[in-house]
């Protein structure tokens, strides 16, 4: 079952973050299925100066300041493309990036599209995920509901004591907030990012 709209419009990115642990993230194109669960998060919010958001509303950010429940892919060092999941209400920018998953369907076509022969560690990091999944900057702002790119319900949630809070990656820049523990991880899981 698709989560539903409400779960992305809650106000507390941190929370959903986490809420997401566990969650399975799927793409349908050509009738290929491909999906993982999702192991690895971080969240960010526009009060913070690790977030795209921080300093207001520019072309390449503004799809985070919609309502919650749409895509932002963003192009990072000119190759990979950035799942993120935009949460709240319309202009207040927080978003989550997926960072690792737990291969689930459709890893024959993974592989494929990684060009690699094995799929040890082929969503193991948030660009090598996008690339498995087929999602690109063609995919920012997509509803996260419809028939191509959505994220599902899975009845069994990822216990407290099963879940590493951490520093986000990446993000000295952000002076005291870089110290955020808005990093979150399923304990012992080989997919989360190295």
């Amino acid at each position: 079952m698709k989560l539903p709209i409400s779960f992305y419009q809650r106000q507390n990115v941190v929370t959903i973050a986490r809420d997401l642990l566990g969650k399975v993230l799927c793409t349908q194109f050509n009738g290929n299925l491909t999906s993982g669960i999702i192991v690895e998060t971080e969240a960010y919010s526009f009060v913070e100066r690790g977030c795209h958001a921080y300093r207001g509303m520019t072309e390449r950010n503004k799809v985070m300041f919609e309502l919650g429940g749409i895509s932002y892919v963003y192009l990072c060092y000119g190759i990979h493309h950035l799942f993120n999941v935009v949460t709240n209400r319309e202009g207040k920018a927080d978003a989550i990036l997926v960072r690792a998953l737990e291969p689930k369907n459709g890893i024959e076509m993974m592989m494929e599209r990684m060009h690699v022969k094995s799929p040890k560690r082929i969503t193991s990091g948030p660009g090598k995920l996008t690339k498995a999944l087929g999602i690109d900057r063609s995919h920012n702002g997509k509803q996260l509901f419809d028939q191509e790119l959505w994220i599902e319900e899975v009845s069994k949630k990822i216990s407290s004591k099963n879940i590493i809070e951490s520093k986000r990656i990446g993000i000295d820049y952000a002076g005291e907030d870089a110290n955020l523990l808005w990093r979150f991880s399923v304990k012992k899981n080989e997919w989360v990012s190295k």
